[in-house]
């Protein structure tokens, strides 16, 4: 499997090659790409119109604490010092498992920050160097 995505002209020209009566296995000589690539775009091509790559990477998965946003809300209002552990073993109680650095990437998304101890004035000393 390629680490990147051919460019979409290229999947163009095999697609439009195929059409024009070659076969898929003498387009992906012709181009220089796997007879599977070039099975693969065709298919695409008949199904959707186009044989442009879909999205590749980003998040997939964070739907599932997303749905639990009201309760770990609750959570944290209900007891403002939780420790993320506290708050993934109250989440496993009713049945949703996440791991301690879905839960961190939770928190960093919705931008909540625990201060561990309240802000104090400012030294009016001056600056000793």
């Amino acid at each position: 499997m390629s680490s990147r995505t051919l460019s979409l002209d290229l999947r163009d020209r095999v697609v439009a090659a195929v059409s024009n009566g070659m076969s898929r296995r003498q387009a992906a000589e012709r181009f220089g790409v796997s007879p599977a690539s070039a099975i693969r775009w065709c298919s695409l091509s008949a199904a959707t119109g186009s044989p442009a790559a879909k999205p590749r990477g980003g998040d997939r998965l964070s739907h599932r604490i997303e749905a639990q946003a009201g309760r770990i809300h609750a959570l944290i209002a209900e007891k403002d010092d939780l420790t993320l552990a506290e708050i993934r073993a109250r989440l496993a109680d009713d049945g949703h498992h996440f791991a301690i650095g879905t839960l961190w990437r939770f928190f960093a998304r919705h931008r909540i920050t625990w201060k561990k101890r309240p802000l104090t004035r400012r030294s009016r000393t001056g600056r000793t160097s």
